[in-house]
């Protein structure tokens, strides 16, 4: 026992010591002052409390500064199955900021002289339709091109993204199968995914490599982004990836995709590989000037300069400069902003939909960055006065000659004007507002961050006709005033019941009916919904956010719909 004794003292007396050092590390630690960088962290922390516990998706965060992480966290679950938390190393899909990675490819093939920008796309994919003017791959990477939107193409053939698993031939099919474009090309920006499938279509047919794996050679190994990938195939395994998810009545569900498509999306990453990535843009580490050609922006065949680069959007906020782009696929949200001048960027990658990366990352950004950016005022920045307007008193009557609905002829979006007596309101993609006027026929939405502004003109009658609505810098919408449409009755509805195909849709087919007093249409993927009429032989899908108008041919028959979503429009089907 003494023996014992003598040789557990000396453990007693260490594990005493022991407990001392940490009791005084510890009270050194409570008693140490809190720092800038606590008080900073602390804030941005806040901004992902709603998320940061172990019941919730999340999101993971990287801090950049000159060309290091300042702060990394992850916030909220990874795999809510399996109790795995995010982390600045778990893998997420990142939605569209997957183009920057596709540009980037297609930059190599131009500075070796095998694309060029002015090429007709026809030089690489020949089965693309001729549309008269030449589609060009200048045109794909601004989207300039008019091409119609292939995810949009997909959804109304029917596939669905949770469950279906369209092939890359298939969807090469369905753009091939488009007849006309939503506008002539270079003349207009429209945000679409089918160009830069094509480019990563082009890069593959070119290198004679798959997009993952030029990819993987030319910017993944070199920079060290040894968790990142092109996912060319749904059932590879992803080690450390993050399930998406969404949020339903049942609780959350669980949110992922079975499409193969790359180029407009599929790219799997982390924050820290992001950082990486980042970093290149200052290093050079990809080559001479090949980041600098990324960051040339657009222009229209008008010569007007649009802010889309190379998968990039090159814009301000707050009076700096800012390069930036935003992801969003099922159950996943994405956001790269950079503060090139400040050297300064933030990485947000999230595995739930209802969060906003890009709004998350500009609050970070007003965090690091505070005094060096230009606060506008806080309290009635959207008052028209505040921006250099006057209130202007309209009259009753000018405000009921506007009421009525209004479409746009490029995609049939639907803008309805109502006169009330607070004054006038707008409703258009299932919100609404009021409009403040500023002048006459000149109205604006009060309080509206982004600038939404609608100008109504007359006809030589003098009749409200048109009216042009711009959102912020970049995005304009004109629309033209329907007559009042008549209460259909059973007879008139019964017209346009049937049976409709579309060959533009991989020969789709929709079934329109009568129930009760209105229309239903039934699709593969949407077993009823309503249509509701808006103008004569024009029809909306509330909450679809589709519409549909109906064509005649001889003696006034019914022959067919064209079908118009957001990125879409006039896509034909004919009836049996």
């Amino acid at each position: 026992m003494a023996h014992i004794a003598k040789r557990s003292f000396p453990r007693k007396r260490a594990l005493a010591a022991a407990v001392l050092a940490a009791a005084f590390g510890l009270v050194a630690i409570l008693s140490r002052p809190v720092t800038a960088a606590d008080e900073t962290t602390a804030k941005v922390d806040k901004l992902f409390a709603t998320w940061d516990r172990t019941t919730s998706p999340g999101a993971a965060l990287a801090v950049v500064r000159d060309g290091k992480i300042v702060y990394e966290r992850g916030y909220g679950m990874a795999r809510l199955e399996d109790d795995l938390a995010n982390s600045p190393d778990k893998v997420f899909d990142v939605g569209s900021v997957s183009k920057q990675f596709t540009a980037a490819c297609v930059a190599f093939l131009v500075r070796e002289g095998q694309v060029g920008l002015d090429d007709n796309i026809r030089k690489f994919l020949p089965e693309m339709p001729d549309y008269g003017t030449p589609v060009t791959v200048r045109h794909l990477l601004h989207h300039t091109s008019g091409l119609r939107d292939y995810n949009a193409l997909l959804s109304l053939a029917g596939f669905r993204p949770e469950s279906d698993c369209p092939t890359v031939e298939e969807a090469l099919e369905i753009v091939r199968r488009q007849k006309n474009l939503n506008y002539a090309p270079g003349e207009e920006y429209s945000y679409t995914n089918t160009g830069f499938f094509l480019l990563s279509q082009i890069v593959e047919r070119v290198s004679g490599k798959s997009l993952n794996a030029f990819a993987q050679e030319r910017i993944f190994k070199p920079l060290g982004m040894t968790k990142t990938l092109f996912q060319d195939d749904h059932t590879q395994v992803i080690r450390d990836r993050a399930t998406g998810y969404a949020k339903s009545e049942k609780g959350w569900t669980v949110s992922m995709s079975n499409w193969d498509e790359t180029g407009d999306g599929n790219v799997y990453t982390t924050v820290r590989d992001m950082a990486k990535w980042d970093q290149a843009f200052s290093s050079g580490a990809l080559g001479e000037g090949l980041t600098e050609m990324m960051q040339e922006t657009g222009r229209l065949n008008s010569g007007k300069a649009i802010d889309y680069a190379w998968g990039l959007v090159i814009t301000e906020y707050k009076g700096l400069k800012v390069v930036e782009h935003g992801g969003a696929w099922v159950g996943f949200r994405a956001a790269i902003v950079r503060f090139p001048e400040q050297r300064f960027s933030v990485v947000i990658l999230a595995n739930l939909d209802a969060i906003d990366p890009s709004g998350l990352a500009f609050k970070v950004a007003d965090i690091y960055l505070t005094g060096q950016l230009k606060q506008p005022e806080k309290k009635d920045a959207g008052k028209p006065e505040k921006r250099g307007l006057k209130a202007y008193a309209a009259s009753k009557a000018d405000l009921e000659a506007l009421a009525g609905n209004w479409q746009d002829d490029k995609f049939g979006l639907w803008l309805t004007v109502a006169a009330k007596e607070e004054g006038l309101t707008a409703g258009t993609m299932g919100r609404d507002f009021v409009l403040e006027a500023v002048g006459p026929g000149r109205f604006v939405v009060p309080g509206n961050p982004m600038g939404i502004a609608v100008e109504f003109a007359k006809d030589a009658a003098g009749k409200p006709a048109t009216a042009h609505m711009t959102v912020g810098q970049g995005q304009e919408f004109r629309f033209k005033k329907t007559e009042a449409i008549k209460a259909l009755e059973a007879a008139g509805l019964a017209e346009y019941a049937g049976t409709y195909v579309s060959e533009e849709l991989l020969d789709a087919t929709y079934k329109v009916s009568v129930e009760k007093d209105g229309l239903v249409v039934k699709t593969r993927d949407v077993p009823r919904a309503e249509l509701k009429a808006m103008a004569q032989d024009k029809f909306t899908m509330p909450g679809y956010g589709m519409n549909v108008e109906f064509v005649r041919g001889e003696g006034g028959k019914v022959t067919g719909f064209a079908v118009s979503v957001g990125r879409a429009g006039g896509i034909g089907f004919r009836k049996r």
